[in-house]
């Protein structure tokens, strides 16, 4: 029998960068306590995701791609997320990363590790008085948790068949944990599963996740998770 395609969906922000580099980036370019006041709504629930992050960016002054590169040149991240990208290869496995952070950093950090994985995030344009403007290139005018909007990468990126895996830390996390078979949480995410009795892996590094990836493809019936599969009939069915 064949065994059914696996994807991997990963957060980056936390997760893969040892930092939350996109809060770090808007506190260290823009006004830190305005922005503390943008994402303690966000996470209360009062603004989108969009909301908090575009108000943030206009926070922003004296900003330059040279100082850009400067901060992000300083970030780290778990470097055993690096050989787990050679074991998704490996085993193709397919993996994509998905972040509500800025493809600036991702990009520029991903070439310095020599990562090649496919990911999509929001945007940042540097204007040459020293502002900046979000770009929201994957935005949903619905599902609003997310300005990058993860649940539909999720589901453009998968079929109903193939057995899905998210891997994340944070409140963007969420929303796309509802749409897959498996989740493996930190920090946040880990607390949002546990209060809503999610069934997840905890997880510390990437080590562990790719041993316990190694364990669920060895089975002979991998099972997919019924909450998720009615998630997905659900969007489905509100579709046009």
């Amino acid at each position: 029998m064949k065994r059914p395609d696996i994807k991997i969906f990963c957060d980056f922000d936390g997760t893969i960068a040892v930092e939350d580099i996109g809060n770090l980036f808007y506190r260290e370019f823009g006004e830190p306590q305005i922005c503390d006041e943008y994402v303690l709504k966000w996470r209360e629930g009062k603004i989108s995701s969009k909301e908090c992050l575009s108000g943030e960016c206009k926070t922003i002054r004296n900003l330059t791609l040279e100082k850009a590169f400067e901060c992000i040149d300083k970030q780290k991240i778990d470097e055993t997320f690096i050989d787990f990208v050679k074991f998704c290869e490996q085993k193709n496995l397919e993996l994509i990363v998905l972040s509500d952070g800025l493809d600036l950093y991702i990009k520029r950090i991903f070439e310095r590790y020599k990562i090649n994985v496919k990911y999509y995030s929001n945007s940042i344009r540097i204007y040459d008085d020293g502002t900046a403007e979000m770009i929201y290139p994957y935005s949903d005018n619905i599902c609003l948790k997310c300005a990058n909007c993860k649940r539909n990468h999720i589901i453009n990126n998968s079929s109903d068949d193939d057995i899905t895996i998210y891997i994340g830390d944070g409140y963007s996390d969420r929303c796309p944990i509802e749409y897959v078979d498996y989740i493996f949480a930190k920090k946040d995410l880990l607390k949002h599963c546990e209060a809503n009795r999610i069934s997840y892996f905890p997880f510390d590094n990437f080590k562990t996740v790719q041993t316990l990836i190694e364990k669920l493809i060895s089975k002979k019936r991998i099972k997919k998770r019924n909450t998720a599969i009615l998630k997905r009939r659900e969007l489905y069915l509100l579709e046009p």
